[in-house]
């Protein structure tokens, strides 16, 4: 019998990430409908999950933006600098695009509430005010606290300080990082149990209606991922370039897009879409530069998964945000976006970041979290697909630009 478990347990750690996540809500599903008694007492399992995330994701945000602004190399090529410009113009637009979707279908999810405290800000200028003195604050006190904010700000500020330090700090700083990435992945690769855990406990508490809420919640993400990659970026396309975007648009997904929807990797696609460039025959100086450095900082999937999940918790709580408030919520998930963690969910543990703004504590922005890595087996294949083909996209686009100014 040890041998039949050990021969089980051996073939789960084999297959990838995903499957294991969809064999743990069909396991938590199953769970609360023959034992649900014993499937509530699982609950244990997704409060650990839960307070792993809490505890890693502070830390990460703060080695992993300082190590990044710290090791960014400075290109004197100008052709990129519109890449870089539609990079985090797209991503902004993303961003409001996903709060206006979540204005017209507010999501609302289950969350345990007990004891949670929530100060909503009562319109733009407190959000503003409460931006301000949470940058200004002690960095030992922002990663205790889990102000993402301040963690953010100095994260940041240490980066560009540490710009004329020695390539050997440099390189500490960056080892720093890819320790602290692996432990996350460590954390991540619980993510299985925690889910059997948390949707256990959920199903056999609440019933099914919380799988509605999940396919609400996806429906608005997909959505806005949609109204990017098919509206948005083929818009930008033809202002740049007055030809009919389609073509390019199609072509990268299918041949990047699809690739990345499989491998979940921004930076594992690479490769592929180096080999589209080339065959779309764009400038190799520039692409070789803008394919790695768009798998870092190009993340309108990630701002769209921040927003929509932030404002979800928001409606939740019951809070009544102004556009002009969620407009602000658009600019911080496109900065934050741009940090998000290399490794697969990275995105979701910036949502505290965002949510700070609204005075969500951190224990109901973990719970979010928790949530975002039950819809990631759909989600984060089609935050990563989008980000991976509009590097493509954009790169041809911005070269195209280029050489109709030069011609």
């Amino acid at each position: 019998m040890s041998l039949l478990n050990n021969r089980v347990l051996l073939k789960l750690s084999s297959i990838g990430l995903v499957p294991q996540i969809v064999v743990g809500i069909i396991a938590g599903c199953l769970l609360a409908v023959l034992a649900p008694d014993f499937a509530q007492s699982l609950s244990i399992l997704g409060t650990f999950f839960v307070s792993a995330l809490k505890a890693v994701a502070p830390i990460l945000v703060f080695v992993l933006v300082a190590s990044a602004i710290a090791n960014q190399k400075v290109s004197s090529d100008v052709s990129l600098k519109p890449i870089v410009g539609l990079y985090f113009f797209g991503t902004l637009m993303a961003a409001f695009i996903a709060v206006v979707l979540s204005f017209l279908f507010p999501s609302t999810l289950t969350l345990d509430l007990a004891g949670a405290t929530a100060n909503p800000p009562q319109g733009l200028m407190e959000v503003l005010n409460t931006l301000l003195f949470k940058i200004v604050v002690n960095p030992i006190d922002a990663i205790a606290q889990g102000n993402f904010i301040g963690i953010l700000a100095w994260g940041i500020g240490l980066g560009f300080a540490m710009k004329k330090s020695s390539e050997s700090s440099k390189l500490f700083m960056f080892d720093i990082s890819q320790a602290i990435s692996t432990i996350v992945k460590l954390v991540i690769r619980l993510a299985p149990i925690g889910i059997l855990g948390l949707v256990a406990n959920t199903v056999a508490t609440t019933g099914f209606t919380t799988m509605g809420e999940y396919g609400h919640l996806v429906a608005v993400l997909l959505s806005a991922m949609l109204v990017i990659a098919l509206v948005i970026n083929p818009i930008i396309v033809f202002a740049l370039t007055r030809k009919n975007p389609y073509p390019l648009v199609f072509t990268c997904l299918r041949e990047s897009g699809i690739t990345a929807f499989f491998t979940r990797s921004s930076a594992a696609n690479i490769p592929v879409n180096m080999a589209l460039c080339e065959k779309l025959g764009l400038d190799e100086n520039v692409y070789s530069i803008s394919i790695p450095l768009g798998a870092t900082v190009n993340m309108a999937g990630a701002a769209i998964t921040i927003t929509v999940l932030t404002l979800a918790a928001a409606h939740t709580l019951g809070m009544q945000i102004d556009f002009g408030t969620a407009i602000l919520l658009s600019v911080v998930a496109s900065i934050s976006a741009c940090g998000a963690s290399g490794v697969a969910g990275g995105s979701l543990l910036l949502i505290p970041l965002a949510c700070g703004l609204f005075g969500i504590t951190d224990d109901i922005a973990m719970q979010v979290v928790a949530i975002g890595f039950v819809i990631g087996v759909i989600q984060d294949s089609a935050e990563t697909a989008l980000n991976s083909s509009t590097d493509v996209v954009f790169s041809a686009a911005a070269s195209q630009y280029v050489a109709n100014k030069a011609g």
